[in-house]
């Protein structure tokens, strides 16, 4: 595998309960911005979305955010990215982001993040793409998940390869890693 040139963070627009959240959305954007990879994310300036984008431009790194239309009158775009891509709807904006990313990284989120990294992941499955998803199990975060793969898996719902599409990695230093990117040791 090739090192991805972009890569697309479905992550929280809200900072979530344990500040080890926050610090690994800072830590992917550092280390996107380190490895001189284009961050792609929903556009966001709130919580773990500019949290993470903000770490990116601040390390020299280029940050492009897709967002709808609706969701910049309610003021939550960020003001200070590379680009801001406008879009008209949720659909328009996760399937933007896709095709601007060469991998995908999953932070804990809520359900607009479950929700992308599902498609992402059914996308892979029906063979749309082959891009690595790296889903990084903050704080066991996304141990519930893990379990419900197991269980589809195990219950005959995915083959074991579809199983296999994505991968939990425990933090950030791993998700670079097996995304095959050069890092600094990242904050967990």
């Amino acid at each position: 595998m090739n090192a991805p040139k972009s890569v697309c963070v479905f992550c929280g627009h809200q900072p979530g309960a344990d500040p080890a959240y926050m610090a690994a959305a800072r830590a992917v954007g550092k280390a996107l911005a380190e490895a001189r990879v284009d961050l792609v994310y929903g556009g966001g300036h709130m919580g773990m979305m500019g949290a993470m984008a903000d770490a990116c431009l601040n390390a020299g790194g280029r940050a492009i955010g897709v967002i709808p239309n609706f969701l910049t009158r309610l003021e939550a775009a960020h003001k200070g990215l590379t680009e801001m891509i406008l879009v008209e709807d949720m659909d328009v904006r996760k399937h933007r982001m896709f095709a601007l990313s060469e991998a995908f990284i999953v932070l804990p989120g809520g359900f607009g993040t479950l929700d992308e990294t599902f498609e992402a992941i059914t996308l892979s499955q029906l063979q749309v793409h082959h891009k690595p998803l790296v889903v990084v199990n903050i704080q066991g975060f996304f141990d519930p998940l893990r379990a419900m793969v197991a269980d589809t898996v195990g219950e005959g719902f995915a083959s074991p390869e579809h199983g296999r599409l994505f991968q939990f990695v425990p933090g950030v230093s791993e998700a670079m890693t097996a995304l095959g990117l050069r890092h600094t040791k990242a904050a967990q």
